[in-house]
């Protein structure tokens, strides 16, 4: 499940992404494979960390199963 930081607030994918132009036709995160293809990978400093993705939008996007 991917879930949308912004500041101390976490957010609904379909509350930020609806209006995207990087969103897919649903209104939801470009998401396939395990991979987000309408952001950017930030490095994992150890396994325990959750993936983190940077949004060209400017939100922080992470997976919180792996």
């Amino acid at each position: 499940m991917l879930v949308i930081v912004a500041g101390e607030q976490i957010l609904s994918p379909s509350q930020v992404c609806q209006n995207c132009l990087w969103a897919d036709r649903s209104g939801q995160p470009r998401w396939q494979n395990g991979q987000l293809r309408c952001g950017n990978a930030q490095p994992r400093p150890n396994p325990q960390h959750l993936n983190q993705y940077d949004c060209p939008m400017g939100f922080r996007i992470v997976s919180i199963e792996d």
